[in-house]
C-alpha cells in the first residue's frame, strides 16, 4: 500500500502552534540496548553460502534431489568426510518437508520450479552473506524465469548432483532468550528514501547489539515496486550486527509477471524464498508469503468480494492469500515442531487487521485454516503492510472480521509491526535526515522487537531516532481543533484564500471546555489490557477512556476520534490522516477548570506491567 507523497518543504519540524508539548517524567520500561562493537560481530558472523554441486544431467534418477546437512567445522561452506553430519533438520521443497536422517542425508522429489530450504535448527547458525543475509536455500528452474523486467532466477540448468547445508554451532540460537527485530515496510521507492532509512532505522539497529542471534526480519516491502533497489538494501543490511531474512510483499512483485508461479522470481533470486521457517531457542518462526499476484477471480473471487481480482490481464492485482502449496507445506512443517514452542507466525499482508479490517484483500484468505493449524499452539502473528501499529490482544475482535471472515475474536496475539518508512516517508524533514512521516494511525516510524524468554514475549515498539522509553504522545481535541479539522481539509481540496490556521492547541478557551475538550494519549503499542490514567494539577489520577474497545465495533472515524497532535502535523505537511486508530485514549477536561496554566500527568501502562509517564501543560483562557 502507499498513499500519495507530499513535496517536502523546506520547513523546520512542527512549531508549538501546531504540536502539544510532551515531556517524559518517568519510565519502568529497560533502556535501549548498548551501541555495538561492530567488529565483533564481523569477527564472530559465519559468513558462507550453500554448497550447490553442479550435476550433467546424468545424476540419479532426475526425479530426486539428495543432499546433506552438515557442520562446517572449517567454516569453508564445503562438505568433506571429516565434517558430520546434522541429523534431524528439516529440508523442504516447498511442498514437502523431510528430516534428514543420522547422516544428516535427505532426499526430496524434484519439480520443475522449486525452492529448496533448510529449516535453521535451535543451536545452529545458517551462514550469512558478506550483506549480512542468511543463506539456506536454492532455486531449481532450469529453463530460468520468464522475461522479466528486472531479470528475476537465471536458468539453473541440469538438477545439481547434490545440494548440501553447512551449519555451525551456536549458543546463540540454543538459548531460550531471544531478542528478535520485526522490521515492516522499509519501502524506499528512489535512493533518496534509501538515505532516509540509512540515516534512520538501519542507523538505530547498526547501533544495537541485542538481536544478533534471532536477527531482522524485513516482513515486506522491501523496495516500492523498483527492484533495482534491491542492491542498496543490501548495503543498508550490512550494516546490522546479526542474520537478516526477507520476506516479499505486494512492493516487491514482478509486475510483467503473467502468472503467480513467477510474480517473485527476482525477489528470490536476490533475497530469499517466499516462505520458509527457522527456530532459535524455544522458538519456531514461520515465514509466509501473504501475496497473491495476479489474482483471478476464480481462485480468489468466488464470493465477490474481491472485485479487484476480475480482470488479471487488463488490471492485474494482488489478493491476501496463501497458495494451496503453501498452505500444505504449512500443514507439513507445523506437524514436525513440538507442540511447546512458541510459533511466530510472520507475513506481509496480516491474517487479521484493524486499520482494514473492512476490506478482504486487505487481510489473508484462508486466515480460519491458519487458526485451525495451530489450534492448541502457543503463538503470535506479526505483519505489516498497514503502515501503522496495531498491538491485537487474543479475544480482540471488530466487525469486518466478523461479516468477512466469520472470526468471533483472535485465538492468540496479532501485531502490525509498523513501518520503517513510517507514511511512505511523507511530511515535513527532520534535521536527522529523514522525514518525520507520522502514520494514518498517528504512530511514528520504527521497528518492533520481539523479547522472547522462553515460549513467552514481550513486545517493544522503538520510533526511530528515539529510546525506547519514547511509547506515546499526547494532544488537545477541542471544539476549535474539530472545526480546524473540517476546514483545512476543504481548503487542502480547493485551495482557495489563505489556509485556516489552527494555532497553538495548549491555549483552550471556556467554550471549548464546555463544548467536550479531551486530553489525548496516542499509546502506540497500547492494547486490550493496558490503562492510561490521568492527573490534571496534582489531583487523583483518572482513567481515560480508549476509544476503539476491540469488542466488535466498527472503525470509529472523523475528527472526534482523531489523534489532533499527529492530524496538525499531517493537513498541514502532507501525508494520510490519523482519523481513526485503535490505541488512542480520551481524558474529558472538566469544564469548570480555572483560567491559567495547568500541567495533566499522564501514566500509560501496557499489557505486561511496564509504565511510561508524560506531562501536558495547558493555558485555560476565557475567550480567545
Amino acid at each position: 500500500m502507499r498513499a500519495g507523497l507530499a513535496a517536502l518543504g523546506a520547513v523546520a519540524i512542527a512549531s508549538s502552534t501546531l504540536a502539544a508539548v510532551a515531556v517524559q517524567t518517568t519510565t519502568a520500561m529497560p533502556a535501549a540496548a548498548a551501541p555495538a562493537d561492530k567488529s565483533d560481530w564481523n569477527a564472530d558472523a559465519y559468513r558462507g553460502k550453500v554448497e550447490v554441486v553442479p550435476g550433467d544431467g546424468t545424476d540419479g534418477d532426475g526425479r530426486t534431489l539428495t543432499g546433506r546437512v552438515f557442520l562446517d567445522g572449517d567454516r569453508d561452506s564445503s562438505s568433506d568426510r571429516r565434517e558430520r553430519g546434522v541429523a534431524g533438520v528439516l529440508v523442504s521443497n516447498g511442498r514437502d518437508v523431510v528430516t534428514t536422517d543420522r547422516q544428516g542425508r535427505y532426499e526430496l522429489p524434484v519439480h520443475d520450479n522449486m525452492t529448496v530450504f533448510i529449516t535453521q535448527p535451535a543451536g545452529y547458525q545458517v551462514p550469512v552473506d558478506e550483506h549480512n543475509i542468511a543463506q539456506f536455500h536454492y532455486n531449481h528452474l532450469p529453463a530460468g524465469s520468464p522475461e522479466l523486467r528486472y531479470g528475476g532466477i537465471e536458468p539453473t540448468g541440469p538438477l545439481p548432483k547434490a545440494v548440501n547445508f553447512p551449519l555451525v554451532q551456536s549458543q546463540a540460537t540454543r538459548s531460550g532468550d531471544q531478542d528478535c527485530v520485526i522490521a515492516g515496510d522499509l519501502q524506499p521507492y528512489d535512493k533518496t528514501e534509501v538515505g532516509y532509512a540509512r540515516a534512520g532505522a538501519i542507523a538505530d539497529l547498526a547501533r544495537r547489539n541485542d538481536y544478533a542471534s534471532c536477527g531482522a526480519l524485513f516482513i515486506g516491502d522491501v523496495v516500492g515496486d523498483d527492484l533495482s533497489l534491491y542492491k542498496d538494501v543490501k548495503e543498508l543490511t550490512g550494516r546490522l550486527n546479526g542474520p537478516v531474512r526477507f520476506l516479499p510483499g505486494n512492493h516487491d512483485l514482478d509486475y510483467d509477471a503473467k502468472t503467480p508461479e513467477h510474480s517473485f522470481d527476482t525477489f528470490r533470486a536476490r533475497l530469499a524464498p517466499t516462505y520458509y521457517s527457522y527456530d532459535v531457542g524455544r522458538t519456531h518462526v514461520v515465514a509466509l508469503n501473504t501475496v497473491r499476484y495476479p489474482c483471478t477471480p476464480d481462485v480468489d473471487n468466488a464470493d465477490g468480494q474481491r472485485p479487484n481480482c476480475n480482470d488479471p490481464v487488463n488490471s492485474p492485482s494482488y489478493n491476501g492469500r496463501l497458495d494451496e502449496e503453501q498452505l500444505k507445506w504449512l500443514e507439513r512443517d507445523l506437524a514436525k515442531v513440538p507442540s511447546d514452542k512458541l510459533v511466530v507466525v510472520a507475513g506481509h499482508i496480516p491474517l487479521l487487521t484493524f486499520a482494514d479490517e473492512g476490506s478482504a484483500r486487505h487481510q489473508v484468505d484462508q486466515v480460519r485454516e491458519v487458526y485451525e493449524l495451530l489450534k492448541g499452539r502457543k503463538a503470535v502473528a506479526v505483519a505489516g503492510h498497514t503502515h501503522s501499529i496495531e498491538n491485537m490482544k487474543t479475544g480482540d475482535l471488530f466487525k469486518g472480521w466478523r461479516d468477512i471472515f466469520g472470526i468471533e475474536g483472535l485465538p492468540f496475539p496479532h501485531i502490525t509491526a509498523g513501518a520503517i518508512s513510517g507514511d511512505w516517508y511523507s511530511g515535513e524533514p527532520t534535521d536527522k535526515g529523514y522525514p518525520v512521516a507520522v502514520g494514518r494511525d498517528g504512530s511514528r516510524p520504527g521497528v518492533l522487537t520481539l523479547e522472547i524468554k522462553g515460549t513467552s514475549f514481550k513486545e517493544r515498539f522503538t520510533v526511530t531516532g528515539e529510546k525506547d522509553d519514547v511509547q506515546m504522545q499526547l494532544g488537545v481535541n477541542s471544539p476549535t481543533y474539530r472545526q480546524w479539522y473540517v476546514d483545512r481539509q476543504a481548503w487542502n481540496k480547493n485551495k482557495q484564500g489563505p489556509a485556516p490556521e489552527l494555532g497553538d492547541t495548549r491555549v483552550i478557551s471556556r467554550a471549548d471546555l464546555t463544548g467536550t475538550t479531551w486530553l489525548t494519549t496516542n499509546f502506540w503499542m497500547g492494547s486490550t489490557g493496558s490503562k492510561v490514567k490521568v492527573s490534571v494539577d496534582g489531583g487523583p489520577a483518572r482513567e481515560a477512556v480508549r476509544t476503539q474497545r476491540a469488542r466488535g465495533e466498527d472503525q470509529l472515524v472523523g475528527p472526534e476520534w482523531s489523534d489532533p497532535h499527529a492530524v496538525a502535523r499531517q493537513l498541514v505537511h502532507g501525508g494520510s490522516v490519523a482519523d481513526r486508530t485503535m490505541h488512542l485514549w480520551r481524558f474529558e477536561l472538566p469544564a469548570d477548570l480555572a483560567a491559567g496554566t495547568h500541567r495533566a500527568k499522564v501514566t500509560a501502562t501496557d499489557a505486561h506491567g511496564r509504565t511510561f509517564t508524560e506531562t501536558l501543560r495547558f493555558t485555560v483562557v476565557e475567550e480567545r
